[in-house]
């Protein structure tokens, strides 16, 4: 009875596995909705998402603190447009911003990094899964590495300024210049189609789940966060489960012939993508189960992943149109600038991060232990001591 069984799975039309697909990606980006929706809630009943950004001017707590809060949040778009906020709204200096901002751009990175451990199971397929998610993070990692001190040199070197304030450094006096050149009105931010798409999902769990905790707010964000994250590896299961045989023929077909068919097109389908959903961590979280199961050869991924990146400036740029102050617009710029940097140096020098990402991602699959132990280190451990030691010995 057993063989006819397995004979008939195999068997199964190429409708039936796009459509439970389809089923599985309806599911998978509405956890990354209800993931995200959850801390937020956590985050926007307190006032400690705006004290670990806003936290003096220390360079190096702006940046670890956006790592921490962005890693929590699962969100850049989210953070960026707190900064931007807390900018035009005189609770944080510019230059201070433009550390946060940095920081928010590695904090993104968790988000892919979490999905790709949803096909820990089969060692292949988790390689090339991690691989992705890296691709999106080792780049902004290089880019603070560059940018960073720079700034933070530059403006130590920078004359005060006439209200004797601190000079500022050499991204700050680019974006505050680039500013007084831009007129912003406000511009209707519209509606996300993927969070208008998963709504009814979305808004269906946040409400049974606050009846249940009898509103009380942090618990019902704990919980609607964990449900999320339960939901994001059991859509991500049905999702890599459905991309084979024809399904995933097809579709590497797809990719490789017209999305990912050359290195622009996949940028140009980073930028489009993300634009259109309002949201990396959906876009670069959304590549990861198609390249883990070979449909989106790994270079292809890279340049896509670049494309992601100046894709989310836009959110930041709504952002500041809402609050049109110069120091607002001039943190938006920052957030363009610096993405721009990345793909500028980046996008030359593919080989070293793209063959960083394969060597990280091959002692993850050999170890799995190593993809949980980078997670922690670089978007938890680091920023928590780097906050510590600055706050106690440095300032």
């Amino acid at each position: 009875m057993a063989a006819p069984a397995l004979g008939n799975r195999k068997s199964r039309p190429f409708w039936y596995h796009a459509m439970w697909a389809l089923v599985s990606l309806y599911f998978f980006l509405s956890a990354i909705n209800l993931m995200g929706g959850g801390l937020k809630l956590i985050g926007n009943n307190t006032d400690w998402l705006q004290t670990a950004i806003a936290q003096g001017d220390n360079p190096l707590i702006a940046l670890l603190a956006s790592v921490l809060v962005t890693s929590i949040v699962q969100s850049s778009s989210f953070t960026t447009s707190l900064i931007i906020t807390l900018v035009a709204a005189g609770q944080m200096s510019v230059p201070t911003a433009v550390f946060a901002v940095m920081g928010a751009n590695i904090g993104t990175s968790t988000t892919a990094i979490i999905v790709s451990l949803g096909s820990m199971r089969i060692r292949r397929q988790f390689r090339r899964s991690y691989c992705t998610a890296l691709m999106h993070a080792i780049p902004n990692v290089l880019t603070v590495l560059v940018l960073f001190p720079l700034e933070w040199i530059t403006s130590v070197l920078a004359k005060p300024g006439c209200d004797g304030q601190a000079g500022v450094g050499i991204l700050t006096s680019l974006s505050q210049w680039l500013a007084s050149f831009i007129s912003l009105g406000e511009i209707d931010k519209g509606t996300s189609p993927i969070k208008f798409i998963t709504k009814p999902v979305v808004s269906l769990v946040s409400d049974a789940v606050k009846w249940v905790a009898d509103e009380a707010v942090v618990l019902s964000g704990l919980l609607i966060a964990t449900i999320g994250l339960v939901a994001l590896f059991m859509g991500l299961w049905g999702l890599v489960k459905n991309l084979k045989g024809a399904m995933l023929t097809k579709m590497e077909g797809l990719f490789s012939k017209v999305i990912f068919r050359n290195d622009f097109l996949a940028w140009l389908s980073g930028l489009g993508t993300t634009v259109a959903v309002q949201s990396s961590s959906v876009s670069t979280s959304l590549i990861v189960p198609i390249a883990g199961a070979g449909a989106v050869k790994l270079r292809r991924v890279f340049p896509y992943m670049l494309g992601c990146n100046i894709g989310t400036t836009v959110t930041g740029v709504l952002a500041a149109t809402a609050n049109p102050t110069a120091g607002a617009v001039s943190v938006a710029i920052v957030h363009v600038l610096f993405n721009v940097f990345g793909n500028v140096v980046w996008y030359p020098l593919r080989m070293f991060p793209i063959r960083m990402a394969k060597w990280l991602s091959s002692l993850a699959a050999q170890n799995r232990k190593h993809a949980f132990i980078f997670l922690a280190v670089v978007f938890l451990v680091m920023p928590i001591i780097g906050l510590v030691i600055t706050e106690l010995f440095m300032f």
